[in-house]
């Protein structure tokens, strides 16, 4: 692939010599063992002396089932597969008082298999669809934890919003998210890619060459985005069509969800509130703001809406905080936020971004594919540091794009678009508070002077070294 380097201050300082890109830099892809991180996890779950029925947490489609289907098939002897949401019916199989050789020979019989502990796992999808079978999860813990039982659910976040008997102690919890930059290399057959980036104990650069490969991967990232299947489908048919219809399905599947699952009253705003999040982030300090949504909306209008999107995992709040003291949460300003996407895709979709605006940029890009970095930062983030995401603010317009807590340490981040990335705020943030170390994500390679360091985009899941 040839390329040149745009001496140009404009974002984009990375250009293709064709407007399709080489699609030689992948391996080949075998859809069957897409890997995911969270494996671990569920090995050292599986495996736990303490062991309680595991909850798999995330939004729709960011490969719960995939998985959890997965690890059974390698980890167990067979496994039992019950999809709450697709059957109703299977609600019944827990409407008696607990019995649980009763249980254990039902659910043997619907799934053709002798259900035996520790060697079949007992996968109950979409749970939040059944609230006995919820509840039921305390009574195998309490009864029956000898059989490992792995449930999942896509809008878990809303049903517990209102549930009070969730058997709470009782279950073990994991978060999902879309993949990450790292595990989308792992699909793309760039394994050593992945390696030569997690081996990195300093700020040593990487070779040049490797950079500028892992450059144009990111950008492929920015488009496909770490929906499963919307990158299945790149690596299937090396189409970006395909994969743009792909996303956009998905996001019609949310909209379906928000009729069919939220309150008919909130429903219109919570499709409001999800159609603007591409205009707060067009803006230069990407700020949520109500009246944006329409003129005379005031926040108590549509708080619900906003935490039944946050809720049902489809959307990252980061809050303001003006003065960077620990614990953080104590000094947010919950009232100023900004609202990102769950995958950095998706928000291309939503946004209509064309690839070629995307891979090679123009101008009328430029000030939108700030947000789209920031966006990327804080999914790549919030794999890494699942939570509450901060950024901190001054009087004097000065901002700092992300702020973290560590060992009781707080470490300031901007995220920059291109290659000539200026820090005025941040020069500001460490008059004011002298942090120590002043981090800064960017285009440009891992370096470090004095106590300002540099993480590749590419990187970010570096920070902080």
């Amino acid at each position: 692939m040839s390329f040149h380097k745009n001496r140009s201050k404009n974002v984009q300082n990375f250009t293709f010599s064709e407007r399709r890109l080489d699609i030689s830099i992948f391996s080949p892809y075998i859809i069957d063992t897409m890997k995911r991180d969270i494996y671990k996890k569920l090995l050292d779950w599986k495996q736990s002396k303490r062991r309680k029925p595991l909850v798999l947490r995330g939004a729709r489609q960011v490969g719960k089932t995939y998985i959890l289907k997965e690890f059974a098939r390698n980890e167990y002897e067979n496994y039992v597969y019950l999809d709450f949401e697709d059957d109703p019916t299977l609600d019944a199989y827990f409407v008696h008082r607990f019995d649980k050789e009763k249980i254990i020979n039902t659910l043997s019989v619907y799934g053709g298999v002798k259900v035996s502990p520790g060697s079949t796992l007992l996968i109950f999808d979409e749970i939040q669809a059944s609230n006995r079978a919820l509840n039921a999860l305390k009574y195998f813990h309490d009864y029956a934890n000898e059989y490992h039982i792995a449930a999942a659910g896509s809008l878990l976040g809303i049903k517990l919003g209102g549930e009070r008997s969730f058997p709470v102690g009782k279950v073990t919890f994991q978060d999902i998210y879309p993949l990450s930059f790292l595990e989308f290399l792992d699909v793309m057959g760039k394994n050593a890619l992945r390696r030569l980036i997690e081996e990195r104990n300093d700020f040593e650069p990487f070779p040049e060459p490797f950079h500028i490969e892992l450059i144009e991967l990111l950008k492929y990232y920015y488009f496909t985005g770490g929906m499963p299947e919307a990158v299945a489908a790149y690596c299937e048919t090396k189409g970006f069509d395909d994969t743009r219809k792909v996303q956009k399905d998905i996001l019609d599947t949310y909209m379906l969800d928000f009729a069919r699952h939220a309150d008919k009253n909130e429903v219109m705003k919570i499709s409001t509130v999800w159609r603007s999040i591409p205009v707060h982030l067009s803006k230069e300090n990407k700020k949520f703001v109500f009246s944006a949504i329409r003129k005379s909306a005031r926040g108590r209008d549509y708080e619900n809406a906003l935490q039944w999107l946050l809720d049902a995992g489809l959307i990252y709040k980061s809050y303001n905080i003006s003065t960077p003291k620990i614990p953080l949460d104590a000094y947010a300003n919950t009232n100023i936020f900004k609202v990102f996407l769950l995958d950095v895709g998706l928000l291309g979709a939503m946004s209509r971004l064309s690839a070629d605006t995307l891979i090679n940029g123009n101008v009328i890009f430029t000030h939108f594919y700030g947000a789209l970095v920031e966006n990327y930062v804080a999914q790549q983030l919030q794999c890494k540091f699942p939570g509450d995401l901060y950024y901190w603010t001054s009087p004097g317009k000065a901002e700092v794009d992300f702020v973290f807590s560590l060992n009781d340490r707080i470490y300031p981040l901007e995220a920059k678009a291109g290659f000539y990335p200026q820090s005025k705020s941040m020069k500001v943030y460490n008059e004011k508070y002298n942090p120590g170390m002043l981090s800064r994500t960017s285009l440009l390679n891992l370096k470090k002077n004095g106590n300002s360091c540099n993480y590749p985009l590419y990187a970010i899941s570096l920070f902080p070294l």
